[in-house]
């Protein structure tokens, strides 16, 4: 009997301690992450440390689009528009009381009398991109593969639309320019620890079960119970969130934002950092687009020099050719590496 009660004691014991390991390993991947932008902060140059920046900001977007069509199955193309939502938003928020009189006629009072801090605007913006992303959901989701896709890349169109010709509110094609630079690496780096915890979160939880139970059958997932609409919707606007307020920290990091900042070629660079990286992969979202953010900002002075500007996107699209010929799921598939998982304490 003492062999059986100690038998059964142990996977217990195993349990706690794979449950405090998640925690300490989570806090101890942070303060390494925390180290060394103290540290690129203090030995890099300015330029190279706002690449840095916009590289942290890539990663985000790739990995709430991993979310959003990763876990579900999703083929959404919509990110740049939440992002401009998100981006005019913040910026009009944050932008100088004493300038939004003459620059934005049209707001109305209470509204160009207001001036926030980052903080409360990346939030507003994060709730108008869901609203949004609430509203059209129940209408978009409906439809499955390319029509999906389509329908989202005319959302993209309509927004820029509205952001050109809404002239009082938006100063039309011009954009709003000189905005506060109140975003730097830290706002960046933390930025994407949190789009990364929540995403870990839910993809190592039941509800994360559940929305790959929709992408691999969806017809199975609904017989067995789950609300597949439903989670769909509560990605495509989880997702959204998060597109939005990284639209609102771009914005404020290159102080500005025009109609055109946020295009369809954007829409294109995030699905092929998740397709590089691997539908339903955190960690191959982050690797993907950290490559690809080099890679295309090291080609930028060469195509300048030589005049072949586009360059960097031939050579993107080629390296999502040749991923897709030799790994068609991916570089990591919907998995991440039996080393993360094992460290987070997670089942490996």
């Amino acid at each position: 009997m003492s062999d059986v009660k100690t038998e059964q004691m142990q996977p217990h014991s195993t349990d706690g301690k794979m449950n405090m390991q998640g925690p300490i390993a989570v806090v101890g991947v942070i303060a390494l992450g925390a180290s060394m932008v103290f540290l690129a902060g203090q030995g890099l140059s300015s330029y190279v440390i706002t690449l840095l920046a916009l590289l942290f900001i890539n990663a985000a977007l790739a990995v709430s689009l991993t979310l959003t069509n990763g876990l579900t199955g999703l083929f959404s193309l919509g990110h740049p528009a939440f992002m401009t939502i998100g981006a005019y938003v913040a910026a009009i928020l944050t932008f100088s009381a004493r300038r939004k009189g003459s620059m934005l006629p049209a707001l109305p009072e209470w509204l160009a009398t207001t001036e926030l801090s980052m903080l409360p605007a990346l939030l507003i913006a994060g709730i108008a991109g869901g609203l949004v992303a609430l509203a059209v959901g129940g209408a978009v989701l409906r439809l499955k593969g390319h029509y999906l896709a389509v329908a989202t890349l005319g959302l993209i169109i309509v927004v820029q639309g509205l952001a050109t010709n809404w002239d009082g509110i938006t100063r039309g094609g011009s954009g709003i320019s000189g905005l506060p630079r109140h975003v730097d690496i830290w706002w960046a780096f933390a930025f994407l620890v949190v789009v990364v915890f929540v995403t870990w979160r839910i993809k190592f939880s039941s509800l994360g079960r559940a929305m790959m139970a929709v992408r691999e059958n969806e017809l199975a997932a609904e017989c067995s119970g789950i609300n597949a609409s439903r989670l769909k919707i509560l990605a495509f606007v989880i997702g959204a969130i998060m597109a939005a307020m990284a639209g609102a920290l771009l914005s404020h990091l290159i102080s500005v934002v025009t109609p055109k900042t946020y295009s369809v070629l954007l829409a294109f660079n995030i699905v092929v950092m998740v397709v590089i990286g691997g539908s339903g992969s955190i960690f191959g979202a982050i690797v993907a687009a950290t490559a690809i953010t080099i890679l295309s900002e090291s080609l930028r002075p060469v195509e300048e020099s030589i005049g072949l500007y586009g360059m960097s996107q031939v050579i993107v699209a080629l390296c999502l050719i040749i991923v897709l010929y030799l790994k068609p799921s991916g570089l990591f598939g919907s998995n991440e590496p039996r080393s993360l998982r094992k460290l987070f304490g997670q089942r490996v």
